[in-house]
């Protein structure tokens, strides 16, 4: 099974000659983009942290469904370049604080590898264990978590303490956790449905993913919500529809 998984999920040559200078580009251009906005108008972490994985795991979503696993890992590889790049120039570069909470302070670093390790892990997994789910598990992880932190952060007045690491005290809202919610079912009907599924099978699976990738995200240690998160909608969707 782990052999058979391997095989289909290394990119080909041609895959890589045909997509990776794309990826390159549109990679950079986010980055520039989120950077930019971190730098010239002093947008919040919550933000352009949050506007960086929207792009970032829709995009991926988008390369599961018409490319399958090959292009996403081509994807993920490229933009894990990119972030480590960051991490390796350190505080003060554009794209670093674009990452990096000054709530996570003294392991802003960790902070953010700790969250691309978890994301390529849950990527992996919901790929090997619930296949062409997986992408559910993108959409839920990539907009109904990317909401949370920014609605939270604005409006949240009911705060919660969650488990964390590294000692680094966390908290998440009653506010910001029914954005995620809300948001995850939406992108869960709408993604399910644009590949065929009925509206009623669609809105069904979506309510139960929504909600329950919201309730995993409540409780989830702050870091490690982008693995929990996708496996829990993957998993979800492949009980329900596989």
């Amino acid at each position: 099974m782990l052999q058979n998984f391997i095989n289909r999920a290394i990119p080909s040559v041609e895959l890589i000659r045909q997509l990776g200078p794309f990826i390159l580009g549109y990679v950079l251009v986010v980055a520039l983009l989120v950077s930019y906005l971190k730098k010239q108008h002093q947008v919040r972490t919550a933000y352009t942290r949050k506007i960086f994985h929207f792009l970032i795991f829709s995009t991926a979503s988008i390369f599961q469904v018409k490319y399958g696993l090959p292009a996403v890992i081509l994807f993920g590889s490229i933009v894990s370049l990119f972030v480590l790049f960051a991490v390796v120039q350190g505080e003060d570069f554009s794209f670093y604080e674009v990452m990096a909470r000054e709530s996570d302070r003294p392991h802003r670093t960790l902070f953010i590898l700790i969250p691309l390790l978890t994301t390529a892990l849950g990527g992996v997994l919901a790929n090997l264990f619930f296949l062409k789910f997986a992408f559910v598990g993108y959409l839920v992880g990539g907009w109904g978590d990317a909401v949370g932190e920014p609605v939270g952060s604005r409006w949240g007045k009911h705060r919660y303490q969650v488990p964390s690491l590294l000692g680094v005290k966390a908290t998440r809202s009653v506010e910001g956790s029914a954005a995620v919610a809300g948001v995850s079912i939406v992108v869960a009907f709408l993604g399910l449905y644009f590949i065929g599924y009925p509206w009623p099978d669609s809105l069904k699976t979506a309510l139960v993913c929504g909600l329950g990738g919201a309730a995993v995200e409540s409780v989830s240690n702050h870091g490690l919500d982008n693995l929990t998160m996708q496996l829990t909608a993957a998993g979800l969707a492949y009980w329900l529809l596989a």
